[in-house]
């Protein structure tokens, strides 16, 4: 056995002192209320790992709501709650806390949402994914910075080990199959043997989630620092084509996942990046089946279709000593993600310096006059004036002209011509 710690001094030194002073608070109003509260699941793991997580869920066994609204008033906080589920989110400032109460949980089928009934801390932990996020510290007073690990949660994470809480855990929700391959890669542990074998057996189970608890799941990967790393080990085990069976999690998308990160440098690559270049490979066919698995939003779908139609493009884009222009015309009104996607993609170096010259300058450049000061100078009908502007636009992107000076004088010289 581990040797038993309180994490009081732990909290007070890893986390801010707003947030500690909100714990303190929450723990004295909830033992008023005769309730006992505790911090959950994976803030209590990055605790003991050292690691940075202000992303605080507190258990309480007594009613979640109604001490969520006391403790509003004694900070000033917004809430929000779902009564189903008996959970309440307070945000101030820049924080955000969840609170939930304690509760055990059962299935009606296989990927059903749970039947959740209020109870014990040990029956709510027992209910979680994985051990090293089934462990809890006590809040209130007398209790404070205690902790509770009933299914040795610190000793996997000394031994580095993703293990499931029991033989239905997948089968129960196979979202966890996801999750357990983000933790594995993300902490660089190993999934245990046996939780291996488990997940393996039940990735068909995957089958039976919602598209859209799979596409949160797959933006939970999205965010993280590697993501590649996640979707190469799901192609390791078989879990990659349950999302589409032509992805692959290949050394090619490990390679532009890392690209995409040095181009985006400093920040991180949008998920729409990230997405279209793991779903480089598929046919318009197969990316539409795709978005349909994930029932992806608006701006995610377009990202992709853009993906697609753009690469369809790479061998006009590859052209030798097109014109700013001609660029311009090909690549217009698709998305950045798009973009970016088809010139990390393309074997064609002349393709992805195309594209890298609209980013960085043809998009933003614009013509300075306006319909009105067309018609000003003399121009009166719709289409002169829709014909006119693209002229200028095109003689503006080859460098032909470059003030407005220049512009009026090209529309003087196209008035002139018409007369005469």
């Amino acid at each position: 056995m581990p040797k038993r710690i309180n994490f009081a001094k732990i909290i007070e030194k890893q986390l801010p002192a707003e947030l500690v002073n909100f714990m303190w608070m929450a723990g004295e109003i909830a033992h008023t209320r005769g309730e006992k509260l505790y911090l959950v699941g994976g803030v209590v793991r990055d605790l003991l790992l050292g690691q940075a997580n202000l992303d605080l869920d507190l258990v309480v066994e007594g009613n979640a709501i109604e001490l969520a609204r006391r403790l509003k008033k004694a900070d000033q906080a917004k809430i929000t709650t779902h009564s189903r589920f008996n959970t309440a989110k307070l945000q101030w400032d820049d924080w955000s806390v969840d609170l939930t109460t304690a509760r055990t949980e059962s299935y009606e089928k296989p990927g059903a949402l749970p039947t959740v009934q209020p109870s014990s801390i040990e029956d709510d932990l027992a209910r979680r994914d994985f051990t090293i996020n089934a462990m809890a510290i006590g809040l209130n007073p007398g209790y404070y910075g205690q902790p509770l690990d009933p299914h040795g949660g610190r000793d996997d994470l000394k031994a580095k080990v993703i293990r499931v809480l029991h033989e239905k855990s997948f089968t129960d929700d196979a979202t966890r199959i996801w999750r357990g391959l983000r933790y594995e890669q993300r902490l660089d542990f190993h999934l245990e043997r046996k939780t291996l074998t488990l997940l393996q057996r039940d990735i068909a189970m995957l089958d039976t989630i919602s598209g859209d608890r799979i596409r949160y799941e797959v933006e939970c990967i999205l965010k993280e620092k590697y993501p590649e790393k996640v979707f190469r080990r799901a192609a390791e085990l078989g879990v990659l084509p349950k999302l589409h069976p032509a992805l692959k999690g290949d050394d090619w998308m490990v390679a532009r996942f890392e690209q995409a990160r040095a181009t985006c440098s400093p920040e991180p690559p949008e998920a729409g990046l990230y997405l279209s270049l793991l779903a480089y490979s598929l046919t318009a066919e197969e990316m539409g089946r795709f978005i349909s698995r994930l029932r992806l939003p608006k701006s995610l779908a377009q990202d992709l279709n853009d993906t697609i139609a753009l690469k369809g493009k790479m061998r006009l884009l590859a052209t030798p000593g097109m014109s700013p222009s001609g660029i311009y015309r090909l690549l217009d009104g698709y998305t950045s993600s798009a973009l970016m996607a088809n010139s990390l993609a393309t074997e064609s170096p002349a393709a992805s310096q195309n594209i890298h010259l609209y980013l960085t300058r043809l998009k933003d450049i614009k013509i300075e006059l306006s319909g009105k000061d067309l018609k000003r100078m003399g121009v009166d009908s719709g289409p002169d004036i829709k014909e006119i502007m693209e002229l200028l636009h095109k003689a503006r992107l080859d460098g032909k002209i470059s003030s407005k000076e220049d512009e009026e004088e090209v529309v003087k010289g196209r008035l002139e011509a018409k007369q005469s």
